[in-house]
């Protein structure tokens, strides 16, 4: 990767070392070694150690033993001279002695150079845990420097490390510390901590280690930050406890890398994501509601970015689509849940007793039926309350229709079926249209034509309207303005297309059968399309959105690493080449992000005036919530960027 291009990635590496307690030239040895590796092999650019890792954290009363205390010492110099030409950032634990008082801290060391002591706060004296038996807290600390070395060192728990070739912001937990109601580390983050780590000793009792997983997961979501921990391995002593060597790398409240009772030395890799935490941390501004004014120390170091990197990170293409087939069954069931309950709300709080819905027999119209049906069953009102109607056109396919047809006809609505090809040739001969020029006009003057019918049916039968336009064609305004684009109530308009495809088929699979399941199914396998131009000779569908708009995949990724994750272009089409190397050319990519630019600024207007509609992930576009943008802003500067790379 690029120096000009490394969008702000760090590679960050968790050792667990095979060690031999109370033998720090031993364990000095591989420290060193993974060290080496991890920078040499990986090219990473920060890597941590567990506790106390220089004499092994179970020596016991061992530590009262001058010889084990000047022992790490003269370990740890050994470190420095080893190490003294990698260009990484090296965290190690060891006892250290000063104040008249032993402590547990973090060293953190570059270059043959100590950069700064962080003494651990929080001893446990509990249960397996009698550290207060030979360690003070950091809050028994006078001195502010400690000699180690022959070096003149920081010595505070209140320190930050700071790079001044890249945004990297290091702060330190030790074990305990986490584990408290409020960690040093909330702290550490407000005062722009980005990467925490934490040298644990962590043992293993039934269960725990759910439990570290998810408090190390969750204090990384608290902070929106990156989290490395390093728990004590396998080789420390065994008299009462077993330790398993749990290496965890977090980001914001997911898991990138994790290993568990590893029999030999080893080592994990993430690539952490420093722009992102930036952005989230900008946009969710609650995160700096309360400073408690603390006396900060920074230490600086020059560090950078890793050189000629190969992300190594799992890029989602899908990035509203679990990839995990249980938890999107989950995620599925949770979002229809949510949907149903906006649309029974509405209709529960206006007394309106019956819906009129247009089916199209494609997916939206599709989803938002089968979430109109689930709000009436919470309504307790009949099916037949639901006014299904399909309205064919000169484009509509055969196979769109009878699907439609069935599913209306099983889950048991009253079905309506009403022709738009006499009222719109009317409509083109008083507009002086000539009905065989295929343009704008032609497609519009149907998608209004299909509106004009539902609102109007709506108040004959004192209904409400259903929109079924999604979040990924209010993104591209593949709508028309005051035709489809408008509705009484949208379900759809917080869900993007590429997940529309997966609800439909969820559905089919867990809660249908029969001849519904077959159609249902039919409608995730079919093309998508506004059918507004006419089939071809065989009655197949002859206007394919994504041939006008490019692949939803792609553009459902752009809208996601935009809105959620702040990405600029270049970054966004970066991640596409990996996510997409199989799929899509590197031109088509850019050529797609480009568009998707285009149309996502020009189509603001449509979703200026867009009705309301469930909120259901954490991309909306609703101009009464999240998204809030003028109609008329330019998109050159976008574009500008992107023709650079082009």
């Amino acid at each position: 990767m690029d120096m000009d291009k490394n969008y702000e990635y760090i590679r960050v590496a968790v050792a667990i070392p095979t060690l031999k307690v109370a033998n720090p030239i031993y364990n000095i040895r591989e420290i060193v070694l993974l060290s080496k590796k991890a920078y040499e092999e990986k090219n990473a650019r920060v890597v941590l150690f567990p506790e106390l890792c220089i004499t092994g954290y179970s020596c016991g009363d061992l530590f009262n033993q001058r010889a084990l205390i000047n022992g790490a010492e003269e370990a740890l110099q050994l470190l420095l001279n080893e190490t003294e030409d990698l260009n990484i950032l090296v965290a190690v634990g060891m006892p250290v002695y000063i104040d008249n008082q032993l402590f547990n801290c973090a060293v953190l060391l570059k270059n043959g150079k100590i950069l700064g002591v962080v003494p651990k706060t929080y001893v446990p004296n509990y249960n397996e845990f009698y550290e207060k038996r030979w360690f003070a807290s950091s809050l028994s600390r006078i001195s502010d420097e400690v000699t180690l070395c022959g070096q003149n060192i920081p010595f505070n728990e209140n320190m930050l490390f700071k790079d001044t070739l890249s945004s990297l912001c290091i702060g330190f937990d030790i074990c305990e510390d986490l584990w408290v109601s409020i960690p040093p580390s909330s702290y550490h983050t407000i005062h722009g901590a980005n990467l925490i780590l934490n040298l644990s000793a962590s043992n293993e009792t039934v269960g725990k280690s759910d439990y570290r997983r998810d408090i190390v997961r969750i204090q990384s979501s608290k902070c929106m930050t990156s989290y490395c921990f390093a728990s004590a391995g396998q080789s420390e002593s065994t008299t009462d406890v077993v330790s398993s060597g749990h290496a965890l790398i977090a980001e914001n409240g997911l898991i990138l890398n994790e290993d568990r009772f590893s029999t030999e030395s080893s080592i994990i890799y993430a690539d952490i994501d420093l722009e992102k935490l930036k952005n989230d941390r900008v946009k969710f501004n609650s995160y700096m509601g309360r400073i408690e004014n603390r006396d900060y120390r920074y230490v600086s170091f020059e560090l950078g970015y890793s050189e000629n990197l190969q992300l190594d990170r799992f890029i989602d293409k899908y990035p509203f689509v679990p990839a995990n087939t249980a938890e999107r069954n989950h995620r599925c069931k949770e979002i229809l849940n949510i949907q149903a309950t906006g649309l029974y709300q509405r209709l529960y709080k206006i007394g309106a007793k019956k819906a009129v819905i247009g089916i199209s027999g494609g997916l939206d119209s599709t989803l938002a039926l089968l979430v109109t049906v689930e709000s009436f069953k919470k309504l307790k009102l009949p099916m037949e309350n639901i006014i299904a109607i399909t309205m064919p056109g000169f484009g509509t396919s055969s196979r769109t229709y009878n699907n439609g047809l069935i599913l209306m006809k099983e889950l048991g609505v009253t079905s309506k079926e009403i022709s738009i090809k006499d009222a719109c040739i009317q409509h083109f001969k008083d507009i002086g249209h000539d009905i065989n020029i295929h343009d704008v006009t032609y497609e519009n003057a149907q998608a209004r034509e299909r509106t004009q019918i539902l609102m109007d049916y709506a108040n004959k039968e004192n209904a409400i309207v259903v929109g079924t336009g999604d979040l990924s064609e209010l993104a591209l305004g593949w709508c028309t303005y005051n035709g489809d684009h408008m509705s009484m109530y949208g379900v759809n308009s917080g869900i993007p297309k590429t997940l529309v495809k997966y609800m439909v088929k969820w559905y089919a699979e867990e809660h249908a059968e029969g001849n519904i399941r077959k159609a249902l199914l039919d409608v995730y396998d079919t093309p998508v399309s506004p059918e507004l131009l006419p089939t071809d000779k065989a009655g197949n569908i002859a206007q394919l959105t994504e041939k006008s708009v490019g692949s939803y995949d792609l553009n459902d990724f752009f809208l996601f690493n935009m809105l959620r994750n702040g990405y600029g272009p270049e970054k966004i089409y970066f991640l596409a080449k990996i996510a997409f190397k199989d799929e899509f050319s590197n031109e088509v990519i850019l050529e797609t992000l480009k568009n998707f630019y285009k149309r996502f600024f020009t189509q603001q207007f449509k979703r200026s005036c867009m009705p309301d509609g469930v909120k259901v992930g954490s991309v909306s576009l609703s101009p009464r919530g999240d998204w809030k943008m003028p109609s008329d802003a330019s998109y050159e500067l976008w574009l500008d960027r992107l023709n650079r790379i082009g």
